[in-house]
């Protein structure tokens, strides 16, 4: 029963991770931020485009009602006052439709009473009526019944500028005389002046939305419009998002595959870097990974192979004078316990390298600082090396004082002591060795050259790699480990300065070792 309900609870969320993908976390995201931007951009723009029609729609309203005002004031001035339109509000209807050109309206009977006709001023011969006819009604639509003769006509649909109904006509006191009740205070008042003189107002209450039918019908027509134009947007948002995410998803696809192909240890893999964005600086800087863990893993098993030979040619040395001591074909005296000595002595010398090497490689080699002069230091060394065993060598030193530097002695005197030994093997009698220390800006340069035989050009960046020897045979006869040049190197950096070979004007190796100098403002 429990695992059928776990089997239930794990159907839905395997479900689930077929979606828990890159490619589609990047579709909801791009797709999703451009929803909101195109529903935002249609909202705004919707509410923008009914105000700025309300808006203009009361401009319309405002412009149409100048020449009513016109026809008022000359009203006023024949009559005298508003008593032809606060007697006759039919009058008033029929004005402001005749005015506004929707047409004048049917008075109630079919002549019009001479007491509600506007008196003509004495003196003055009646003036014709020039009021316009009224236009002809179009037919009823199909379907309808037409109006019966004499009867009203039957409010159907607005007429397409509705402001009549919101007119209103005010003394000068502000006292309503014609329209709606109640909306004096809503209303926007436009003076009618006679003669210079303020005879009362004519205001409209401005409209807050769209009532018209005409202008519903256009407002729809807009809104559909906006409405298709959105669809539209949001379809090519879809269809971009979906697109740039395949995109975006493949190529860190092809990273992914990489990475776990590295991760199984293939270090050949590489990825195609296209174009100069950050994808493709990725993957450079992937291939550029992948090719240095190549690297490495090449020198460690490289590393191994040199070590275990270096470790078999001493032992084996060992182990063949020990049997012939056993087998009695050698005798155990001095020469042959010096011969042991001797091997030991190269075996204990190459652990303790390989020792210091480790060491250096994990930052935990171990350095005594001190203020040393270092041409007084070359110098000192160098005496003593005069009266080693060894190739006689003809030294010549520019050795400048007064040039401090903060080091080890003892690492610094093995760095000296490696060099003079590679000097001593490699180089032919009569061999020639040329030493200085100067100043360099705020570094100590000491320069080691030596006479022939050279190195060839394509060696010298290597000769610092361990266990590197330009010549197998010579070097295995000379007994040299290939690990001092890689342990001075080490000890350099260990100081804060670098090393550089070159070739020597002696015809021989050059070495230029960096040291930082020591100064009281770098001691403080």
């Amino acid at each position: 029963m429990q695992t059928e309900r776990t089997a239930t609870l794990t159907r839905p969320r395997a479900w689930l991770s077929r979606f828990d993908t890159l490619r589609v976390k990047l579709f909801l995201a791009i797709a999703g931020a451009n929803v909101v931007l195109v529903m935002t951009a249609y909202l705004i723009y919707s509410w923008s485009f009914d105000k700025g029609l309300v808006e203009y729609l009361n401009q319309a309203d405002e412009a149409r009602l100048q020449p009513l005002i016109v026809r008022l004031a000359e009203g006023h001035r024949q009559n005298g006052n508003w008593d032809w339109i606060t007697e006759d509000r039919q009058r008033w209807q029929e004005l402001s439709r005749e005015v506004l050109g929707t047409g004048r309206m049917p008075r109630r009977n079919a002549e019009a009473s001479p007491s509600h006709s506007a008196p003509a001023p004495s003196g003055s011969e009646p003036r014709p009526h020039t009021a316009p006819p009224a236009p002809t009604l179009p037919p009823p639509p199909p379907g309808t019944l037409p109006l019966a003769a004499g009867a009203p006509p039957v409010p159907n649909v607005p007429p397409p500028l509705t402001i009549d109904p919101r007119l209103l006509l005010l003394d000068p006191q502000r006292n309503l005389l014609a329209g709606p009740e109640g909306r004096t205070e809503q209303a926007v008042l436009k003076p009618i002046m006679v003669n210079a003189q303020l005879v009362g107002y004519l205001g409209y209450v401005p409209r807050l939305q769209i009532v018209a039918s005409l202008e519903r019908v256009f407002l729809a027509q807009q809104t559909r419009t906006f409405a298709a134009i959105a669809l539209g947007m949001l379809a090519a948002v879809l269809l971009n998002a979906a697109l740039i995410a395949r995109w975006l998803a493949g190529r860190l696809r092809v990273l992914g595959e990489g990475t776990a192909a590295v991760a199984q240890g293939d270090y050949s893999v590489r990825l195609p870097a296209r174009g100069h964005d950050e994808l493709a600086q990725l993957a450079d800087a992937f291939n550029h990974m992948a090719t240095s863990l190549q690297a490495a893993r090449q020198a460690r098993q490289q590393w191994i192979a040199d070590i275990a030979h270096e470790l078999r040619t001493p032992l084996a040395t060992l182990r063949a004078e020990i049997e012939a001591l056993q087998d009695g074909i050698r005798q155990p005296n001095t020469a042959n316990l010096d011969s042991l000595a001797q091997e030991v002595h190269r075996l204990t010398r190459l652990v303790d390298d390989l020792r210091l090497l480790s060491l250096s490689d994990l930052g935990a080699l171990d350095y005594r600082l001190d203020t040393l002069d270092l041409g007084r230091f070359v110098g000192h060394h160098l005496s003593d090396a005069a009266h080693a065993p060894g190739t006689p060598l003809q030294v010549h030193t520019e050795l400048a004082e007064g040039v401090p530097v903060r080091a080890d002695g003892d690492r610094l005197d093995q760095v000296l002591s490696n060099l003079l030994q590679n000097t001593q093997r490699y180089t032919d009698a009569p061999a020639t060795l040329r030493v200085q220390v100067q100043r360099e800006g705020t570094q100590a340069r000491l320069t080691w050259e030596d006479s022939g035989p050279g190195v060839p050009p394509e060696a010298l960046p290597r000769l610092t790699e361990r266990l590197y020897r330009v010549d197998e045979s010579r070097a295995s006869a000379s007994g040299g480990s290939g690990l001092g040049l890689a342990i001075a190197r080490a000890i350099v950096e260990g100081h804060g300065g670098h090393m550089q070979a070159s070739a020597s004007t002696l015809g021989g190796l050059r070495w230029d070792i960096w040291l930082p100098l020591h100064t009281e403002a770098t001691n403080g």
